[in-house]
């Protein structure tokens, strides 16, 4: 009784940050599933009264994000099914993965993805449970070594090969070795699962090289444009490219890119594009020749030619010789 009141101490700790945060930050389409009315509505359908029903509904779970799907609450509905079968070393990583979604998104900060973990292993009971916490914390602090140490004894036997613990563990392995080809493989296997999780993603662009970075980086930046990953996913992006990291300041990705056009057409403000003058203005490189050919067939508009000449007028360089190749349509 005692792993299970501070497994769901931490759960409902986990809950209360994410949702406290949900509430300043409706934008992300992927956690906009009200917690409370959530947890309701999985009530009878994940509360198996036998081990079987538990089991299938784990695999249930596993199914749904395998399929591309994520709703807030749903790791933490895990967390419960797990803890009632007494997995608590599970229970304990399926509440982390919760907050870890939150962070990628861009929900919750850095600190409150530790929080959880640190209220946990100042308990200083149950050994499963501070074993777990301890490992994930050194995990979230990116102390690779420590947390596959921790992680070895904990995660051995998951049955689930893309379960969340094996997720860990190949991060820890591409972060201390990215060239290891069989790692590597194992991680790109697991994909379906993490399709929404902006940190499978970016943990797949900083290990690979080539197009594999670029694509993982590009998929980070599309879930989360705002998020903490998407930053080093420009620049990685920007490399990728051959142009210098810094210059990821300025990328867009061609979904970006489409967007901005979209919302300029839908609001009819020409000056909705200024946000893709930076990008115009970089070396030669995919995402830039893809931005300004979308916007000379703007042209044809003669209030989209008129802003575009006009800005052309007040640049220099690059910038005002792109501009007045787009202007002329």
């Amino acid at each position: 009784m005692r792993f299970k009141k501070k497994c769901w101490v931490f759960a409902a700790a986990v809950l209360l940050i994410i949702a406290c945060k949900s509430e300043n930050d409706s934008s992300h389409s992927t956690a906009a599933v009200n917690t409370g009315e959530w947890a309701q509505s999985t009530a009878v359908s994940f509360a198996p009264q036998d081990n079987s029903e538990q089991l299938r509904s784990l695999d249930e779970l596993a199914e749904l994000e395998r399929s591309g799907f994520w709703y807030q609450g749903l790791a933490l509905a895990e967390s419960g099914l797990r803890e009632s079968i007494g997995d608590y070393a599970g229970a304990v990583a399926a509440a982390y993965k919760e907050l870890a979604w939150a962070y990628g998104l861009g929900i919750i900060q850095k600190e409150d993805l530790e929080q959880g973990l640190l209220n946990v292993l100042e308990q200083k009971k149950e050994d499963a449970v501070i074993l777990t916490a301890g490992a994930i914390l050194s995990f979230a602090r990116g102390q690779w070594a420590d947390a596959l140490a921790g992680f070895g004894s904990i995660f051995e036997d998951i049955e689930e090969p893309d379960g969340f613990g094996r997720w860990m563990l190949l991060v820890c392995s591409l972060e201390s070795n990215g060239d290891d080809r069989r790692t590597a493989a194992a991680y790109r296997s697991i994909r379906a699962r993490y399709a929404q999780f902006p940190e499978y993603w970016y943990r797949g662009a900083r290990a690979f090289s080539g197009p594999f970075a670029a694509d993982y980086a590009e998929r980070c930046i599309g879930i989360a444009p705002s998020g903490p990953f998407a930053g080093e996913c420009r620049a990685i992006l920007a490399a990728s490219t051959g142009l210098k990291a810094e210059d990821g300041l300025s990328l867009k990705t061609k979904a970006e890119i489409e967007e901005i056009i979209s919302s300029s057409l839908r609001e009819g403000q020409p000056e909705i594009l200024g946000s893709l003058l930076p990008l115009i203005s970089l070396p030669d490189n995919p995402y830039t020749v893809y931005a300004v050919g979308a916007l000379r067939a703007l042209s044809a508009a003669p209030v989209y030619r008129e802003f575009f000449g006009s800005q052309a007028e007040v640049s220099g360089g690059r910038l005002a010789e792109r501009l007045a190749y787009i202007s002329r349509g």
